[in-house]
């Protein structure tokens, strides 16, 4: 192990977590609850958006991607300056920007007759906010919660996000029902009050700012990703397909449950949100499962979940405009292969630098999530007329992606020391043996 896996393996060995750390995740998992509106809220009602606006179902999902797109060129940016100034005087400022995006665009499609350049503005500026928000939310966990306890953390991390995906279909469609523009107003109802809670909650700890020279601290991140960069480009190509896949389905889902089979907004959220569900609960079970086996299991877990994922795109396309019950429980197969992958990849990419560096690699893996998000509509667009080669193209690059997490990731390499589940390698000759930790530090 060389001196900077020692580094990061000694920082983690001497942080556990604490009564209070269980409050403060609870304060930080609202904040991928609130994050995950921005899209998930909107996609039941993109079918309403196209009629009153007279869109295609591309401007439709432009709406999606509008939004994904500066959230993904934003988040590494968020990152490396939360590593100097901090976490909370990021996130918070951030929250704000996202709401008042989301009150912008909603206050457009009240005024202009025709709003929808206005909400293509308004919705940048809202994903602008978003870049600031859940993978910071993710690198404050990752400071807190140290070995195998940060995998559980992290599930129940994802599961807050998948829960937000599970009730924002069903709010947005409520919400549509009183008009439909409506849904973006609550975004700056819910997201001011969090950026509060959040503000008064999260108190930072001295020594997890970096206070490294610029050049420095690139250096040294450099040195990182070039150390790991196999194993840490597989683990983001995960993270960015399966989220892909995941708004790809169900912006087609969207459509076809309305074009087809004609069900109102309120029933198209209630379809949506069971494959979503079932990726929130298997979520909070694979995080609870890789606290107890991270190191047998992480890559097994990520393997499969990609592999599940395949499966399910190879089988719905026969059932999509024929059976809404077989396509969705072929779905909620995808739901658990979704929700099953993101724990490990997020307990991995969080474990693979130190605290100090933590907040730009997170983030660097939040942006191809993002950019997987703003990717997934519009393309999946075309399965409206090329069904099979859509999803079967998407079923291929899961396949890839489980063949190269299973016989090319170095899970290990990305969580060294207690989070791979072995013992800390002895530190080179010379170095003194027996010498007590450090302080425990935390977040206060």
């Amino acid at each position: 192990m060389d001196q900077r896996s020692q580094t990061i393996s000694s920082e983690d060995r001497h942080q556990e977590p604490s009564g209070g750390h269980q409050q403060k995740l609870l304060v930080l998992a609202l904040v991928p609850f609130i994050m995950v509106l921005g899209n998930s809220m909107l996609v039941p009602v993109l079918p309403k958006m196209m009629t009153v606006m007279h869109l295609s179902l591309f401007q439709a999902g432009l709406i999606i991607t509008v939004f994904s797109i500066p959230a993904g060129i934003v988040i590494p940016l968020a990152g490396a300056l939360s590593d100097h100034v901090g976490r909370r005087v990021v996130i918070v400022p951030a929250l704000i920007v996202y709401g008042a995006g989301g009150l912008a665009a909603g206050v457009s499609s009240w005024v202009f007759p025709h709003p929808f350049g206005w909400i293509m503005a308004s919705r940048l500026l809202q994903g602008i906010g978003a870049g600031g928000t859940y993978q910071l939310a993710m690198t404050v966990v990752g400071d807190m919660f140290q070995g195998k306890s940060r995998a559980g953390a992290l599930g129940k991390l994802e599961a807050a996000n998948g829960l937000g995906k599970v009730v924002s279909p069903i709010a947005g469609s409520l919400l549509a029902l009183i008009i439909w523009f409506a849904p973006f107003f609550a975004y700056g109802l819910l997201s001011f009050p969090i950026a509060a809670i959040v503000w008064w909650t999260i108190k930072e700890p001295a020594g997890k700012k970096s206070d490294q020279a610029f050049a420095s601290y690139w250096q040294g991140l450099k040195r990182t990703l070039t150390q790991k960069a196999g194993s840490i480009a597989i683990t983001f190509l995960a993270g960015a397909l399966v989220l892909f896949i995941l708004f790809g389905v169900l912006s087609y889902l969207a459509d076809i449950l309305e074009k087809t089979f004609k069900y109102h907004e309120l029933m198209r959220g209630l379809f949506i949100a069971i494959p979503v569900l079932a990726s929130a609960i298997s979520s909070y079970v694979s995080g609870t499962v890789l606290q107890k086996r991270l190191a047998q299991w992480s890559k097994p877990v990520l393997s499969g979940g990609l592999a599940l994922i395949a499966l399910a795109m190879i089988a719905v396309p026969f059932f999509a405009v024929t059976s809404v019950a077989i396509a969705l429980g072929i779905l909620v197969f995808q739901g658990i292969g979704t929700g099953s992958v993101l724990p490990a990849i997020n307990t991995m990419v969080t474990s693979a630098t130190s605290s100090k560096e933590r907040g730009v690699v997170t983030s660097l893996y939040g942006s191809v999530r993002f950019f997987g998000v703003a990717l997934g509509p519009p393309l999946f667009s075309m399965a409206m007329t090329h069904r099979y080669v859509v999803f079967w193209s998407a079923a291929s690059l899961a396949i890839v992606a489980s063949l190269l997490a299973w016989f090319f990731l170095n899970q290990q390499q990305m969580l060294p020391g207690p989070q791979g589940g072995g013992q800390v390698r002895p530190a080179k000759l010379g170095a003194q043996s027996g010498s007590s930790p450090g302080p425990r530090q935390h977040l206060s």
